[in-house]
């Protein structure tokens, strides 16, 4: 049961809202000749290209560029944006339905470490489940990319939670990867680390 004292929901979006397999990306740039990409990216830990990527501070061309850099000759940018929107799949209805449930009785936000280029993908495999945009599900929708940090740092979350106009405390972060539930939990937010589908979570189900 969501406690009392919660008046907003901060959601993660990969692998709480839309389904993700990390797994397709590392296997799609692997077969394209980076046989070490495993060890560049994991949901974990990434290198500081990743990392920059998603907090806006290279443009995606700088990005797909130093991408091909590390593939063998003759690879082309489509073959990059291929294999690293591959770990993007769908967007269940289930969950927008969960989110249509919550706006009811709280406000609701979006916070998610995420890229142009993934962006772009999430936006049309929505269409594929809504005719409404991403942001007329939530009260306010927050990326990466445009704030310029990144979770887990905890200055994200008191920077989101400013923006929000909601105390710490009185908001309820889910999130399915546990070094940002901790972060947050840290800072004095109630969490929720998602380890089932959110449509079946006792919360909302």
């Amino acid at each position: 049961m969501i406690h009392p004292s919660v008046k907003a929901i901060l959601f993660d979006l990969g692998g709480v809202l839309i389904n993700l397999n990390y797994q397709n990306t590392i296997d799609a740039f692997q077969n394209l000749g980076i046989k070490n990409f495993n060890e560049l990216y994991t949901q974990a830990q990434q290198n500081k290209l990743f990392d920059d990527y998603e907090i806006g501070r290279v443009s995606s061309f700088h990005f797909i560029n130093r991408i091909l850099d590390l593939m063998p000759p003759g690879s082309n940018p489509n073959q990059v944006v291929h294999a690293w929107n591959a770990m993007i799949l769908d967007f269940p209805e289930t969950r927008l339905n969960v989110l249509d449930r919550l706006k009811n009785g709280y406000r609701l936000y979006l916070l998610s470490n995420t890229n142009d280029l993934h962006m772009e993908k999430v936006r049309r495999e929505l269409g594929k489940t809504s005719v409404r945009h991403l942001e007329d599900y939530f009260d306010g929708v927050f990326l990466s990319q445009e704030l310029g940090m990144r979770k887990p740092n905890p200055e994200t979350f008191l920077e989101v939670a400013s923006k929000m106009g909601v105390e710490p405390e009185e908001i309820l972060f889910i999130d399915d990867s546990i070094q940002h539930v901790e972060s947050a939990k840290n800072l004095g937010f109630q969490v929720l680390h998602l380890t089932i589908p959110l449509e079946d979570h006792p919360y909302f189900s």
